[in-house]
C-alpha cells in the first residue's frame, strides 16, 4: 500500500483556512505538489514559502476566474473541493439570498472547478482523484442548517455522477462527511456547553474531529492505496450517522 502523494500535483480550493489549511498542510507532508486557491492573499503567500506551494487568489464563485485561472494550471493529478460556507437560520427565517449563497458556493463553484479540473486532467493524460469535502450535515437533518444540508447533500450527489462520467476517463470521485471539526472557528462556535454538549452526546465516540483527522482521510483517497474506491461518501463523524 502507498500512501504517499510524491509528486502527485494536487489542487486544493480554500486552502487558506480551516479544514482546507489543514489538508494543504497533511498533502505537503506527504510529498504532494500542491496548487493552493484562496482568497486571503497574504495567507497564500506564507503557504508559498512554508509549503513551496503555487498559489492563486481566486474566488471561485466568479467562472471567468475560475476559466482564467485553469488557462495557465499545470497538469494536475488531483482535487480536493474544500471551499464553503455556512449561513444558519431556523426555517421560518431562511433567506432566499442566503440560500443562493450557499449553493452558488458549496455547489455550482465546485461543480465549475471541477469541470475545469476533469478537462484539464483529461487533456494530459492524467488518471486521478477527486475528492469532495462535504458533511455529515448531507446525510443527517441539524436545526437551523437547511441550506447548509441542502447544499451538502447536493454535493454528495455530485459526486456520484462526477464518478459514472468521469470514471471510464480514469478520475475517481469520492466525498468526506466530517463532524464538527475543531478548527479555530469552530472551537469558538461550539465553546457553549449548552450547544457543544448535546452534540457530542450524539457522537458514538464521543468527542468532535480535528482537522488532521479530515486531512488523512483525505490523503488516502487521494492516494493509491484507495484505486478502487469511487463514488463513496465517507463518514469522518465518530458514528454520528449511525443512528
Amino acid at each position: 500500500m502507498n500512501f504517499e502523494l510524491q509528486n502527485q500535483r494536487i489542487l486544493v480550493t480554500g486552502a487558506t483556512s480551516g479544514i482546507g489549511l489543514d489538508i494543504a498542510k497533511a498533502l505537503a507532508e506527504l510529498g504532494a505538489n500542491l496548487v493552493l486557491i484562496g482568497r486571503n492573499r497574504d495567507i497564500l503567500a506564507e503557504l508559498e514559502q512554508s509549503l513551496g506551494a503555487l498559489t492563486l487568489a481566486v474566488d471561485i464563485t466568479d467562472e471567468a476566474a475560475v476559466n482564467a485561472a485553469f488557462s495557465e494550471m499545470p497538469a494536475l493529478d488531483g482535487l480536493v473541493n474544500c471551499a464553503g460556507i455556512s449561513i444558519l437560520d431556523d426555517v421560518l427565517d431562511v433567506k432566499a439570498k442566503d440560500l443562493d449563497q450557499i449553493m452558488a458556493t458549496n455547489v455550482t463553484a465546485s461543480a465549475v472547478v471541477t469541470r475545469e479540473a476533469a478537462r484539464h486532467m483529461i487533456a494530459n493524460g492524467r488518471q486521478g482523484s477527486i475528492v469532495n469535502v462535504s458533511s455529515q450535515a448531507a446525510m443527517a437533518a441539524l436545526p437551523g442548517h437547511l441550506g447548509y444540508c441542502a447544499s451538502k447533500a447536493a454535493m454528495d450527489a455530485m459526486t456520484r455522477v462526477l464518478c459514472l462520467e468521469l470514471g471510464p476517463k480514469g478520475i475517481r470521485v469520492n466525498s468526506v462527511n466530517p463532524t464538527v471539526t475543531l478548527t479555530p472557528m469552530a472551537e469558538r462556535a461550539w465553546a457553549d456547553p449548552a450547544k457543544r454538549d448535546p452534540m457530542l452526546a450524539a457522537i458514538p465516540l464521543g468527542r468532535f474531529a480535528s482537522p488532521r483527522e479530515v486531512a488523512l482521510p483525505v490523503a488516502f483517497l487521494l492516494s493509491s492505496a484507495a484505486s478502487m474506491i469511487s463514488g463513496a461518501s465517507l463518514p469522518i463523524d465518530g458514528g454520528f450517522t449511525s443512528h
